[in-house]
């Protein structure tokens, strides 16, 4: 097993000024799951195929564990990749495909043998070692990828959003496979994802990307309840959080006709690029529903109610035209009520729970730490 680490790590395409990553500083403990997730063309998967080898390396370096694969070939680099397309040879056996990378590299025909039943145990494979893939489902053929893998005992495992070609109820399945799969194998393991319930659900650290520039790293918790800056907020959680610029008065940010009381230190931290501004945050679970004329309230009317069972998610505008939020690239906010408490057309009155707003610059976008919220620079 190692670790791996991205030194100031560039890669511009020819013919482009911009760099698809930009100077990537982030360190992989041995034995780390660690997620790249971000919106398309952020890096995620051009820092992935760097660190295979399936892309140069402008500026900067990359090692794994204490040596130096920059200028490495791909071959000799230790890692095993799974990609989105299974890429299974259709006239082998299972078996076969699990094993084919041994039988090119001479492992001896018993070796190979045991590695591939070992794997397949592991993967609930045995009775489908003799079967083509075609006769297998979609998920059985990625697991069967997984294994191709697995049997070469990689010191890292290079993940490209392998579960993006699944529907949905066994894409489900399959990623809690893979991270139980990866703890039990302690296999270092970078993995790339679009899907931020997949980086939450999947990791033990996070990576976010915007742009080929690293946004912040941390534990899932962390990126929930302090995301660093406005992208990382409105980008991580589902639904997605509620933003919005306000005027600050009198130490608050004024939403509507009603005030979100800000920390002194926020408050201090504000600049004259900000202009008097403030961004504000606070997540669908972060409002009470509260009776009118409640102190610090202000009033939502519900376009649609999204009824999911034990949840359900109120979707509208705020009444006061004064202000305006956005969730995501949709410009309703969105609130979590109760099954059956609302319907489409009706006025709620909601208030933000002490201590789940969170600010940010107007300006910069950076987050405004409060009294007992101080967030690291992206670093690794």
């Amino acid at each position: 097993m190692a670790t791996v680490t991205f030194d100031h790590a560039t890669r511009v395409y020819p013919g482009t000024e911009r760099p698809a990553v930009d100077q990537l500083n982030l360190h992989i403990e041995d034995g780390e799951f660690l997620v790249l997730v971000g919106p398309s063309g952020c890096g995620k998967s051009t820092s992935l195929r760097m660190l295979a080898g399936l892309e140069d390396v402008n500026a900067g370096r990359i090692l794994i564990g204490d040596r130096d694969v920059t200028d490495v070939q791909p071959k000799d680099r230790d890692i095993a990749m799974v990609f989105q397309n299974y890429a299974l040879y259709p006239h082998m056996t299972v078996a076969d495909n699990m094993g084919f990378a041994l039988k090119i590299a001479g492992t001896p025909k018993a070796e190979i043998r045991q590695r591939v039943e070992e794997a397949a145990k592991i993967l609930d494979l045995t009775e489908y070692l003799d079967r083509k893939p075609k006769a297998l489902s979609g998920g059985q053929r990625q697991r069967v990828a997984m294994g191709r893998a697995i049997v070469r005992q990689p010191q890292v495992f290079l993940m490209d959003e392998p579960l993006s070609n699944l529907d949905a109820k066994l894409r489900v399945q399959t990623r809690t496979q893979i991270a139980s799969l990866q703890r039990r194998l302690g296999v270092t393991t970078v993995y790339v994802t679009h899907d931020q319930t997949e980086a939450l659900t999947m990791g033990d650290r996070i990576a976010v990307l915007k742009g080929g520039l690293l946004q912040q790293v941390g534990t899932p918790a962390e990126m929930y309840s302090k995301p660093a800056n406005v992208f990382v907020a409105g980008f991580i959680g589902s639904p997605a959080m509620n933003i919005g610029t306000f005027d600050v008065v009198d130490g608050a940010a004024k939403i509507g006709s009603t005030s979100v009381p800000l920390e002194a230190q926020q408050v201090a931290a504000l600049t004259d690029a900000d202009g008097g501004k403030v961004t504000v945050g606070f997540r669908p679970e972060s409002l009470d529903v509260v009776p009118a004329g409640t102190p610090g309230s202000f009033a939502i009317e519900a376009d649609l109610v999204e009824n999911l069972g034990s949840d359900s998610f109120l979707y509208g505008k705020l009444k006061d035209d004064a202000a305006a939020l956005h969730a995501g690239d949709s410009d309703q906010v969105i609130v979590r009520v109760a099954p059956g408490s609302v319907n489409k057309g009706d006025v709620i009155n909601v208030v933000i729970k002490p201590g789940q707003a969170h600010v940010f610059s107007a300006a910069t976008g950076e987050r405004l730490a409060g009294a007992n919220d101080s967030v690291e620079a992206p670093a690794a």
